[in-house]
């Protein structure tokens, strides 16, 4: 359990520094308070995608993955932040990702963020 709290922290940072560097990455709310339960929910959510959906589709594209080498991987990534966005519109969640180029340069972002964090925060091990 303590894994998923540090691992949903990890994401939600990640993403909070995408939603900083990139403008065309939006999170949008009245309080500082509110935008962080929107990036705790959306860090939810994108966690969710990436343990459901990411396996599948990283499958599929096993030719594309190894024939880029690895970076096919990008895409992949955007395409996972990309359905992030759309599921938190469902929700009314105020965040958006805007183009899929600004997908691309934010799931790279948030890779790095992430995997930063992680190293970073202790996981219960």
């Amino acid at each position: 359990m303590k894994n998923f709290v540090v691992k949903t922290i990890a994401n939600a940072g990640a993403l909070a520094v995408a939603v900083w560097l990139l403008d065309k990455i939006t999170l949008t709310g009245d309080s500082t308070g509110k935008k962080i339960g929107t990036l705790v929910l959306v860090a939810l959510i994108f966690g969710v995608v990436n343990f459901l959906v990411k396996p599948i589709v990283n499958l599929l594209s096993l030719p594309l993955l190894i024939l880029t080498l690895g970076l096919f991987t990008l895409v992949v990534n955007a395409l996972m932040l990309l359905l992030t966005s759309w599921f938190a519109d469902k929700f009314d969640l105020s965040f958006h990702v805007e183009g899929f180029w600004t997908a691309v340069l934010g799931g790279l972002i948030v890779s790095i963020v992430s995997w930063a964090l992680n190293l970073a925060l202790p996981d219960g091990d």
